[in-house]
């Protein structure tokens, strides 16, 4: 009882193993190489599978997601001798697990050694300001490279990202003060515009507040001649019309129109810029005795005129005759 019991326990090991070792179930995500008496034939995808113990075995077990690796620092040299430090990142799948499990002996080492050769070979051939500001180039250069290198090793290379171009302390400095230099020489160039610009407009506005100031002066001077103009022609009409009153014997006409400019001449005296204090003995009673003085001698040539158009009128040898 004792042997048999044992044989069967042995037995029932030997089956549950046996039957471990023919199905296999491959998770998602994942694939399984397949080789016979450590020879590779076949590829197992996820799911379930029997394979044939002892002939045939799982060589590899190859992961098929997306995967990310990241690149070490490391020391570049660029094409003007400067020492900077790069590090990155690579994202790969692998499209093809045979290739990746067999032509390769370490995917991942050989992956971040053949990108960190083209990082250097890349940058080496940039200038320091040409490596900082075009890192788009940078990874597309790198990326083209790495997965045509990579394509017999079954993985397709999706991206490659530069995360970090460091240059030495000095180098930092010195581009900081020479960005501070930029700056300041910009923003003096821009203060400068805006005074030649405010110059500019200053210029313009006086220009223009000129031509409108001589174009009001000129239509004053206008208004003023044509002022001047008119009051001549009122002043002849008014002188006219005071002699025509004079010879058709309105005596009244020429008082009035010497007692306006008498009264206008003193207003004139009165208001000069240079008096100052002006007292002249004047009294309306001489006033009008000028007047009336004047008036006489209106009367005096009113009737010699008279006389004389009598004259005209009846001759003497008409007088004698009648």
């Amino acid at each position: 009882m004792g042997s048999g019991t044992f044989i069967a326990v042995v037995l029932a090991i030997a089956f549950v193993m046996f039957f471990f070792k023919m199905v296999r179930i491959v998770p998602q995500g994942f694939e399984w190489t397949v080789e016979r008496f450590g020879k590779y034939t076949h590829t197992l995808s996820p799911g379930l599978h029997l394979l044939i113990p002892v002939m045939q075995a799982i060589g590899r077990k190859v992961n098929v997601m997306e995967q990310v690796l990241d690149v070490p620092s490391q020391d570049v040299i660029t094409k003007d001798n400067a020492v900077v430090k790069v590090d990155g990142v690579v994202f790969f799948q692998v499209l093809d697990s045979a290739k990746a499990a067999y032509e390769v002996s370490n995917l991942e080492i050989a992956s971040i050694a053949l990108v960190q050769t083209n990082i250097r070979t890349v940058i080496g051939s940039m200038d320091l300001d040409e490596s900082l500001s075009n890192r788009e180039t940078i990874n597309a250069q790198l990326l083209n490279v790495v997965d045509a290198a990579t394509n017999p090793w079954g993985i397709k290379v999706t991206r490659i990202e530069i995360r970090d171009i460091q240059p030495p302390r000095d180098l930092i400095d010195s581009m900081a003060r020479q960005m501070k230099a930029e700056r300041e020489r910009r923003a003096v160039i821009l203060e400068a515009e805006g005074h030649r610009s405010s110059a500019i407009l200053r210029a313009e506005g006086e220009k223009q507040a000129a031509i409108l100031q001589a174009e009001g002066e000129r239509e004053a001077a206008y208004r003023e001649a044509e002022a001047r103009e008119r009051l001549a022609e009122a002043e002849a009409k008014a002188t006219e019309m005071v002699s025509n009153a004079i010879a058709a014997g309105d005596v009244q006409a020429i008082n009035y129109f010497i007692a306006q400019k008498y009264v206008e001449a003193f207003r004139e005296l009165a208001t000069a810029p240079n008096a100052k204090f002006v007292m002249m003995p004047m009294e309306t009673s001489g006033i009008i005795g000028s007047i009336a003085g004047i008036a006489e001698l209106g009367k005096e040539a009113l009737s010699k005129q008279q006389v004389a158009t009598q004259a005209r009128v009846n001759p003497p040898s008409a007088r004698r005759d009648a």
